[in-house]
């Protein structure tokens, strides 16, 4: 006796993950969407760089400040110089570029940001968008400590040194120096940020850094200049102590696997309770390197 009907087999369907990642794109439409975003970006820009050839006067008013505080300090004459014809041209137009590409920043990165989105998942557009703001943040605020603290110090050092010449500081290589400064100082204020990533990749690990930290203080404060601006190089210790405690949030994070993909990597229970009694030793040995 046959039967007609035979057992259904129900194939398994795979599971769904609604993590919000985007379609897939081919090649082709790759390369439109980035030129796409890079005509937007360059667009933003020129406009920023429009506004910023106004700026531009004011801003060099504003960037001299500094200088002229130092020159009088120190009895000199406070009046910057140009040698060639159009220095102060180029220097304008370089200005216009710089404010520009600073005003035009949150475009760009958004810019950035919709072409690099649709293929990321929910959790990664959470830590990236945080490693955004934070970045941004943090050069921010070193471009304010560069200008309102170390700027004076290091001008006040450099014209200290006097002799037999007077000096006639040109305006470009003024800029220059004050370039030079901010963008340093902007991006040791990343350095947080930096130890954090790091350590969540698994490159450094907080023992390491514990292990190395009395060496990068001895380099800290043997580079300084006490006579020049009495600053002791705490704000660098602090630094590399906040990237110490950073990464071992990152670590701990890492630990258990949240968050974030692709770095969740397990630990053995013996590591964790390692890390923890590092902790410790962490808070101990700074806190005795400070004394």
């Amino acid at each position: 006796m046959t039967s007609d009907s035979q057992p259904e087999v129900s194939t398994p369907k795979p599971p769904e993950h609604d993590d919000g990642a985007g379609g897939q794109m081919s090649f082709f439409e790759h390369l439109i969407e980035l030129r796409k975003r890079i005509i937007n970006a360059l667009v933003a820009i020129a406009a920023g760089a429009a506004i910023g050839w106004f700026v531009a006067p004011r801003f060099v008013s504003l960037v001299t400040i500094p200088i002229q505080h130092s020159l009088q300090k120190h009895g000199l004459s406070d009046k910057l110089v140009y040698t060639g014809p159009t220095d102060y041209l180029s220097l304008l137009i370089k200005l216009s570029i710089y404010l520009g590409i600073v005003m035009a920043s949150p475009v760009v990165l958004y810019q950035i940001w919709l072409f690099v989105a649709p293929a990321l998942y929910k959790r990664e557009r959470s830590a990236v968008t945080g490693f955004l703001f934070s970045t941004v943040f943090l050069f921010l605020a070193g471009i304010a400590f560069a200008y309102y603290l170390a700027l004076p110090h290091i001008l006040d050092f450099l014209v200290s040194f006097q002799g037999p010449a007077v000096p006639l500081i040109k305006i470009d290589d003024y800029f220059d120096l004050v370039l030079l400064v901010i963008v340093a100082l902007g991006l040791v204020f990343e350095l947080p940020v930096l130890i954090f990533f790091l350590t969540l990749f698994g490159i450094v690990t907080p023992k390491f850094l514990l292990a190395n930290t009395k060496y990068a203080v001895l380099v800290i404060h043997s580079g300084r200049v006490d006579h020049a601006d009495g600053n002791d190089g705490d704000d660098r210790v602090v630094f590399r102590g906040s990237g110490s405690f950073l990464g071992c949030g990152a670590e701990k994070r890492a630990e258990t696997g949240g968050g974030n993909a692709g770095v969740g990597y397990g630990r053995k229970r013996s590591d964790v309770a390692e890390r923890r009694s590092m902790d410790c030793t962490v808070r101990v040995d700074f806190c005795r390197m400070q004394n």
